[in-house]
């Protein structure tokens, strides 16, 4: 492939949140953010690398001065844009702006209910915030004359697992104009991949199966209203075990300061959209893949457990001395359930949630 179909742009490491599971550890490192004419300049070598779509995500886009503009420049250039919050700081007052720059946008919500959302995204109140972005945007979507799709993406664990029919029913029954739930299953990748939370969190290779099983999908559908689409993900399109029939990578992932991973959800740059050509840097991330560590690495993942160890292997070879520094201080993973046993883990002090 030449180019790829998709960038995910993580705009800022910056985040009011600290998610148990979050990729990118966003909130707990510096968030690299450039200042809005770099950034700008960022979007304009994605803009030249032509995909179909450029994800604006995070840390937290809405926190990122002129992130309204940075979309409009990429929607200008007739690529698809997206944008992914938590709705923490989402106001009324910002709506037209970010319609006019984003296609879509989600809003994670990770529970039915705020004791078991604000437990995995880290932070008392983030449920009541995420529902209050839904509601502005509800009431903007309505009567409005252009289209103002959104929706909710949800991370899936072994905490939320059981209330997803209460998310595909109770909730989009609020808002009229919610037209998704995206349900992935959480990937061992970034904070997921630490010891306790995946002994605890993350769904087994069984569990994964059944919930992303077109039965179990077509059971929430029929839950949820008939305006409001479904969708599974358990791990498809982030398949670990690599071999020569493995579909080829088709997105890309590009840091904060323009920095290019070699995988799209590992660590690991390849080289810097600022300094080289689009082009030179995809190739680059395709042949990471070839790459010996990386085919040793995966040789043996059968499991999800396994693929968290090899994502670990990984992330210490192609990380930077400043991730494998914050690998090492890593919070040890809490068990969001009292009656669960603590998991020996690595890394720096217990993590618990925080409050305004």
């Amino acid at each position: 492939m030449s180019q790829p179909s998709g960038i995910v742009w993580s705009v800022t490491y910056a985040c009011p949140l600290r998610c148990v599971h979050c990729y990118t550890e966003s909130g707990r490192r510096r968030s690299h953010q450039l200042d809005l004419t770099e950034m700008l300049a960022v979007a304009d070598a994605l803009i030249a690398m032509g995909p179909d779509e450029i994800a604006i995500a995070g840390g937290e886009p809405l926190l990122v001065h002129g992130i309204e503009q940075i979309g409009r420049r990429i929607r200008d250039a007739g690529i698809s844009t997206s944008l992914w919050t938590s709705g923490w700081n989402l106001t009324a007052e910002r709506i037209d702006a970010l319609a006019a720059s984003f296609a879509v946008i989600h809003v994670s919500v990770d529970g039915a209910t705020a004791a078991v959302h604000d437990a995995i995204r880290g932070r008392k109140g983030s449920y009541d915030r995420a529902l209050n972005a839904l509601a502005i945007l509800n009431d903007a979507a309505t009567g409005r004359d252009a289209p103002l799709l959104f929706g909710i993406d949800c991370v899936v664990t072994r905490s939320n697992l059981g209330q997803l029919e209460e998310l595909c029913t109770r909730i989009p029954a609020l808002y009229s104009e919610l037209r998704f739930i995206s349900l992935q299953a959480a990937l061992p990748i970034g904070l997921a991949s630490r010891l306790g939370f995946v002994e605890h969190e993350l769904l087994t290779d069984e569990e994964v199966i059944a919930f992303a099983a077109s039965e179990r999908v077509a059971g929430l559908q029929a839950l949820a209203p008939p305006t409001v689409r479904i969708l599974a993900n358990g791990h498809e399109g982030e398949h670990p075990y690599l071999n020569d029939q493995d579909p080829a990578i088709t997105f890309l992932e590009v840091e904060p300061d323009g920095g290019v991973r070699g995988f799209p959800i590992y660590e690991g740059t390849v080289g810097n959209v600022r300094t080289e050509p689009g082009p030179v840097l995809w190739e680059r991330a395709l042949a990471r893949r070839r790459d010996p560590f990386v085919r040793q690495a995966f040789a043996t993942v059968r499991t999800s457990k396994d693929w968290a160890a090899a994502v670990r292997a990984m992330d210490q070879h192609f990380g930077t001395d400043e991730d494998r520094a914050r690998f090492a201080d890593r919070p040890v993973f809490l068990p969001l359930h009292p009656a669960d046993p603590p998991v020996t883990d690595p890394g720096g002090p217990a993590e618990r949630m925080h409050d305004e």
